[in-house]
């Protein structure tokens, strides 16, 4: 549910975090092909079809014999057959038969104990077992032992990865329900900001928040447009309010601040934005805009400079989409802090770091500081922002705080 704006007062990261999960959204579900659904959330159960294994098959090349026959001391049989993966199972009618069998085929029910070629002397359609420690029941798969026949094999609310891919493959199902998208609109802003395929002068700088975030957000699914807007207080305006007729979602780059040309607030709430909070008490990424419109879209306005826009699209952004999405709340990982650090102001410091595992599988964060929150090329060499609270301004190397991962370690 909704809660009430906080006009005029800076937010702490917490308030932040709790007020943007209060605008949780439900978009919906859609049915697509299953081999177009990496990456989505489901939005039903899958069951299985038939019992998994639908027979008893076998896990290793070699004989398919009656163990009892091999308990009473018998040791060579004669091959009757041979078994290949997808035929009908060939019967034993003697305790001395066997049959010689592939991997993935079908045991036949005459048949208890596969035996692998390695244990086995082959002369003359003869087989002789040269091992004693042969049991029961070994290298077969048992039918239904994975799952029975209309068992959930993947559940609801679960993201679908290649394993979920295959699940549904052998389970026949070629179209799958997932949750929808929000429709996205990524808004960069800023007349010092020229295409990618420009040449700038001095004084400008190409976008490239707006493709850092639709990058973010592929991972999930969603292709995002793009648009660009000038420093005009009245395109800003008409842009914005064109967007929130069609979009549920808006993520705005630049234009949030207190300068003369940064006309994206006044522009919000011109357009009806109703705003919910305006800065957080956080470095980088203080000057965040969050608002909502009346036809229930949402607007994350965040700080032009790159480092401030990754941190509040990781910070913020993805776990609302997360949570949207149905999907559990993800444990967020904590790291030790390599090195003493200290930071100054009473902020939320998020540090930039470089998250290395140790011998005994800890997480150890250091320091990546770069050269503030405009130094984009510094995101490339850290992968995770460490989450340092306020309260403290020394953090001594032991520390243990909380991480937002955004690279591989």
């Amino acid at each position: 549910m909704s809660v009430a704006p906080i006009n005029n007062i800076m937010v702490s990261v917490e308030e932040a975090e709790n007020l943007i999960r209060s605008e949780l959204r439900d978009f919906g579900s859609e049915t697509i092909p299953f081999d177009a659904a990496l990456g989505r959330v489901l939005a039903e159960d899958l069951l299985a079809d038939r019992d998994l294994p639908p027979i008893n098959r076998a896990t290793m090349d070699g004989i398919a014999i009656r163990f009892d026959a091999f308990k009473k001391g018998l040791r060579t049989f004669r091959i009757k057959g041979t078994q290949a993966a997808g035929g009908i199972p060939i019967e034993i009618a003697k305790p001395e038969e066997c049959i010689e069998i592939m991997t993935g085929a079908a045991v036949p029910g005459t048949a208890d104990t596969i035996v692998r070629y390695e244990d086995l002397d082959i002369q003359n359609e003869m087989v002789t077992i040269q091992s004693d420690t042969i049991r029961q029941g070994q290298n077969i798969h048992f039918k239904g032992s994975d799952k029975k026949q209309g068992e959930i094999i993947a559940a609801s609310s679960h993201v679908i990865t290649p394993a979920i891919i295959g699940l549904a493959a052998t389970t026949g199902k070629s179209k799958i329900r997932v949750k929808k998208l929000p429709r996205t609109i990524i808004i960069s802003s800023g007349d010092e900001l020229t295409a990618v395929d420009s040449i700038p002068s001095d004084y400008q700088l190409r976008r490239s928040n707006n493709y850092t975030i639709a990058a973010a957000l592929q991972g999930y699914g969603i292709k995002a447009d793009m648009l660009h807007i000038p420093d005009n207080k009245e395109i800003s305006r008409q842009q914005i309010s064109e967007s929130l007729n069609h979009y549920d979602v808006l993520i705005l780059t630049g234009g949030v601040s207190k300068g003369k040309f940064d006309f994206i607030p006044e522009a919000l709430e011109s357009s009806g934005v109703v705003k919910i909070f305006h800065k957080v008490r956080q470095k980088p990424g203080k000057p965040f805009w969050f608002g909502r419109d009346s036809g229930g879209s949402l607007v994350f306005a965040f700080p032009g400079n790159p480092v401030s826009t990754f941190l509040c699209l990781y910070r913020y952004f993805l776990p609302w989409l997360e949570a949207s999405l149905g999907l559990d709340s993800p444990v967020r990982s904590s790291a030790v802090l390599g090195t003493d650090f200290s930071f100054t102001p009473a902020l939320q410091y998020f540090l930039q770091v470089q998250l290395k595992c140790d011998r005994e599988g800890r997480l150890i964060a250091f320091p990546a500081e770069g050269n503030g929150s405009g130094d984009l090329a510094n995101l490339a060499v850290s992968n995770a922002f460490m989450e340092l609270p306020k309260e403290e301004n020394n953090f001594t190397k032991g520390g243990v705080y909380r991480v937002w991962q955004y690279g591989r370690i």
